[in-house]
């Protein structure tokens, strides 16, 4: 787990909220401080869809169908006084994560890699974290998982500090 220090808090919203930066990635929950606070569980809600749309829906909802919510609460003149989201890769794309980057651990192992976004007192932060299924003391998921979420910002041109 790395904590990073976004520097360009502008750039990073605007590919969060607006553009596709994140689109490829779930929403676990999304805690949002402006007038009120609004929590969402980025879990699908099964009973709503019928059964043939229910084979085609996973866990938890996309952060490209949830963002445009997301970003209609903290649109304003005013900025939010905080907000925190969790979003999570699908269980096909952390299961191709593991694979390719974690020899020595199969991916029913790994529970989830996640990327914690937060906004308080002025100051963007994005923390790692991985979750396993198993104790194990090898330490290579979360390292280079680390080092994937710092070169996927990197390639997105987003400026932090470690």
């Amino acid at each position: 787990m790395i904590a990073l220090r976004i520097e360009e808090q502008k750039k990073f919203t605007s590919g969060l909220f607006i553009g596709e930066l994140f689109d490829q990635f779930l929403l676990r929950e999304a805690d949002i401080v402006t007038f009120n606070r609004f929590t969402i569980d980025g879990r699908v809600r099964r009973g709503y869809y019928t059964g043939e749309e229910q084979g085609k829906i996973g866990e938890f909802s996309s952060w490209r169908t949830i963002k445009p919510v997301c970003f209609s609460l903290i649109r304003g003149k005013r900025l939010p006084e905080t907000f925190r989201i969790v979003l999570c890769l699908s269980e096909e794309a952390r299961s191709r994560f593991v694979q390719a980057h974690a020899p020595g651990i199969l991916p029913e192992q790994a529970g989830g890699l996640y990327i914690n976004i937060q906004y308080e007192n002025q100051e963007m932060t994005c923390v790692t974290g991985t979750s396993m299924n198993v104790f194990t003391m090898d330490r290579t998921l979360e390292r280079e998982w680390d080092e994937s979420v710092k070169q996927f910002l990197k390639r997105s041109g987003i400026a932090f500090t470690c």
